[in-house]
């Protein structure tokens, strides 16, 4: 399993490239913006891009999608949940200040329980309503450990926002807690924006997480 994050966009989102070196197959996760700099990476690891998959629909995770699309041909999918917030673009990008993206042909499959496939890789969906209606995290286990991309439902330190659409404390909190805290404590924490945490350390000192 070769895993590996950076930064892209106007506001920093983390994209993540997941992927099976041996088979040279990968999954992009939140294409937030700098196709170039994305496409460079996949070039450089010599992958072939199975799906497109986002944690939500926030426009600072979906501004390169359409064109990783075109350049790829893989698939684009997003939680159903998140749909009218992706169609709610042009209002995003009024609201936040951030071009508008051209829109991709997504598709509604990141359900629940579900798995993606890229050769030997398997990252499993977990759905964690809070931030969005339809927000995800997804979670993959291999010889380098656990590894859970929960987009901008859990930061170090921090958990999302639940006051812009469709936002939701009560069921963020449900997510955190029925959902993600659930994952083993070595689990490393790769969020929508930030650093790198792990499970454990959110459990113990998040503010927002951590007994009273």
């Amino acid at each position: 399993m070769h895993v590996e994050s950076f930064m892209v966009g106007p506001l920093g989102c983390n994209c993540s490239i997941l992927a099976d070196l041996d088979a040279k197959k990968a999954i992009v996760v939140d294409p937030g913006g700098h196709l170039d700099v994305i496409q460079a990476r996949l070039t450089a690891l010599g992958v072939t891009v199975e799906a497109i998959v986002h944690t939500h629909t926030h426009i600072d995770h979906v501004g390169a999608t359409a064109g990783l699309q075109i350049a790829t041909g893989a698939a684009a999918k997003i939680h159903e949940g998140d749909r009218g917030l992706y169609e709610m673009l042009p209002m995003q990008s009024m609201m936040l200040g951030c071009a508008l993206p051209a829109f991709a042909e997504i598709d509604g499959s990141l359900k629940d329980g579900t798995t993606l496939h890229a050769g030997s890789l398997e990252v499993a969906v977990l759905h964690t309503p809070g931030h969005t209606p339809g927000s995800v995290s997804f979670v993959c286990s291999g010889s380098g450990g656990t590894r859970v991309f929960t987009g901008d439902t859990l930061f170090r330190g921090g958990i999302g926002r639940t006051d812009l659409w469709g936002g939701d404390h009560a069921l963020i909190m449900k997510s955190l807690n029925e959902k993600l805290l659930t994952l083993p404590d070595d689990a490393v924490v790769v969020a929508g924006h930030g650093p790198n945490t792990t499970i454990g350390d959110e459990r113990r000192w998040n503010p927002f997480l951590a007994p009273r």
